[in-house]
């Protein structure tokens, strides 16, 4: 499903709460200042955002033009695209609550992606794509929110960057003591270049196929630093990426 030619490895096993000396997370974690700001932006702006769809949703009652219709449409996707970008502030602010107080637990993978594919299943719809999740009875040492976030973003990174037709899966393999848990899709794909900087804060790979935050997979690396896990990617133009979650097995 997915010819992948380039790899990158974002993290190695680390004890929770963690990360290697060469990519501490603590230089890289948010001000206090920033997450006030953050907790602002996602606490506030959900009010005028609920105006907004209100109006435009009483906007469509009854009959309208076909140009009345296109511009509704339009501001439907304004919205849409809010919602998305509140919803990534709102998951930073969270990830930074958790990190103090997280711990890990047997977590059940089957249920976890199938939630995941449920959260992206009318994302994927508008734009054509089909979300398989293979069965699976393996579970995990880990934190189950966190682990959601994770695949959440990653699969909603995957339905971003993949195009209409295209297929995602999401599948777990057994390594070993460890789990590896694989979202798989048909998408653009990466060069090594840009795999290098995917993780990184407000990074989008191509601006045309997401209206994004870029902040998704920073997110995801973070999550992965904080409960211990290891990220790999490969990935290669036009033929799919592959993001892997290796988890220590419960």
């Amino acid at each position: 499903m997915c010819d992948v030619n380039n790899r990158v490895e974002a993290e190695t096993f680390a004890s929770p709460c963690s990360e290697r000396r060469k990519n501490p997370v603590s230089s890289e974690a948010p001000s206090d200042f920033e997450v006030v700001l953050l907790a602002i932006a996602g606490h506030d702006l959900r009010q005028p955002l609920q105006i907004l769809q209100s109006a435009q949703e009483r906007l469509g009652n009854g009959s309208r033009t076909k140009s009345e219709l296109r511009l509704l449409e339009i501001g439907q996707n304004a919205i849409d695209q809010l919602k998305r970008q509140l919803d990534q502030l709102i998951g930073a602010v969270r990830l930074h609550q958790r990190a103090d107080h997280m711990q890990l637990a047997p977590v059940s993978l089957e249920p976890l992606l199938q939630q995941v594919s449920r959260d992206n299943e009318s994302f994927a719809t508008e734009k054509g794509i089909q979300i398989r999740v293979v069965p699976s009875r393996s579970l995990v040492m880990s934190d189950a929110f966190l682990l959601g976030a994770i695949l959440g973003n990653l699969v909603g990174n995957a339905v971003k960057y993949t195009r209409p037709g295209g297929r995602i899966l999401m599948g777990c393999r057994r390594f070993g003591s460890r789990i590896r848990i694989d979202v798989i899709d048909t998408g653009i794909g990466m060069t090594s270049h840009e795999m290098a900087r995917i993780f990184d804060a407000f990074t989008r790979i191509d601006s045309t196929e997401s209206d994004g935050l870029g902040i998704g997979l920073f997110i995801v690396r973070r999550a992965t630093a904080i409960i211990g896990h290891r990220i790999d990617v490969n990935s290669a133009p036009s033929h799919g990426t592959r993001f892997s979650i290796l988890a220590e097995m419960a």
